[in-house]
């Protein structure tokens, strides 16, 4: 995938988790949640729970660096959310569960460690949200469409669409985008910086395959991942304030990193003309 990409990790068995609709499964520094939820992979509220559960478990985890977020099957990354699901509750119950989304996704954002999404099927609606929390986005090409058209239903993107997607694109181009509906494939997409790469892949298990690779190439001990993730924390939070808070942020988080193990293995072996190795501390 690139010359920087090593081999994929070795992950242990996914587990079930409490509400069954994503599974958890983790290994040589990479924490891979799996939406599962046949046929399509629609989010519920029991989803969002089991996502939310997923994020902590990986913040927590010291062994964890980077975070892949993934769709079940080969046809659907996530259709986003089950509309029968908001057919049947009450406009107080879509409150609060459009609310603890939000928080979810945030959590996921406000991460110090990399999230790669795993766009591969389609990923529409509520999908494509989730998928623009995570930090880049990779899609096997030929494999679905994205796109917000929640307008057809007579809403609006309610899970961070409207913001995170005019963040990426730009004003204009989203507002074009969810108002008309209209869904891309995934080379448009990526023309349009909607995914950052596009994957040829004969199935989902390649495509999974190359993804967790391309993980892995962010992992102790060829990349810091204490650096990596400050980087993302930055970027992420630098951008939502202004230019002088911004650059206090990348100060603080850059004199943290001055004092890791791994600044000083990285300068040292610069210094001594050899490969760092680093160990995440």
């Amino acid at each position: 995938m690139t010359e920087e990409s090593k081999a994929g990790p070795t992950l242990g068995a996914p587990e079930a988790l409490p509400k069954g609709k994503a599974t958890y499964a983790h290994g040589d520094g990479v924490a891979l949640i799996t939406l599962t939820n046949p046929p399509a992979n629609g989010y519920s509220h029991e989803m969002m729970r089991d996502l939310d559960e997923a994020i902590l478990r990986a913040r927590f985890d010291d062994s964890i660096q980077v975070i892949v977020v993934a769709g079940a099957g080969e046809k659907f990354f996530c259709a986003g959310a089950d509309i029968s699901m908001l057919d049947a509750v009450t406009p107080t119950f879509k409150y609060a569960f459009c609310l603890h989304a939000n928080e979810t996704l945030l959590r996921l954002e406000h991460t110090p460690k990399l999230v790669i999404g795993a766009l591969g099927g389609h990923c529409v609606g509520g999908g494509l949200e989730v998928a623009l929390a995570c930090d880049i986005r990779l899609a096997r090409k030929g494999s679905g469409r994205c796109g917000l058209p929640e307008v057809a239903l007579g809403v609006l993107p309610g899970t961070g669409g409207t913001q995170r997607l005019a963040r990426v694109l730009g004003k204009s181009r989203s507002i074009e985008l969810m108002a008309s509906g209209r869904l891309v494939d995934y080379d448009e997409a990526r023309e349009m910086g909607l995914v950052d790469r596009v994957v040829e892949a004969g199935d989902d298990a390649a495509f999974m395959q190359e993804v967790l690779a391309y993980a892995a190439s962010f992992t102790a001990p060829g990349k810091a991942p204490l650096a990596v993730g400050a980087i993302k924390r930055s970027v992420q939070s630098g951008l939502e304030v202004p230019l002088e808070s911004g650059l206090a942020l990348e100060r603080e988080l850059q004199a943290a990193l001055f004092n890791s193990a791994d600044a000083k293995e990285g300068i040292a072996a610069f210094v001594e003309k050899r490969g760092a190795r680093f160990e995440g501390r």
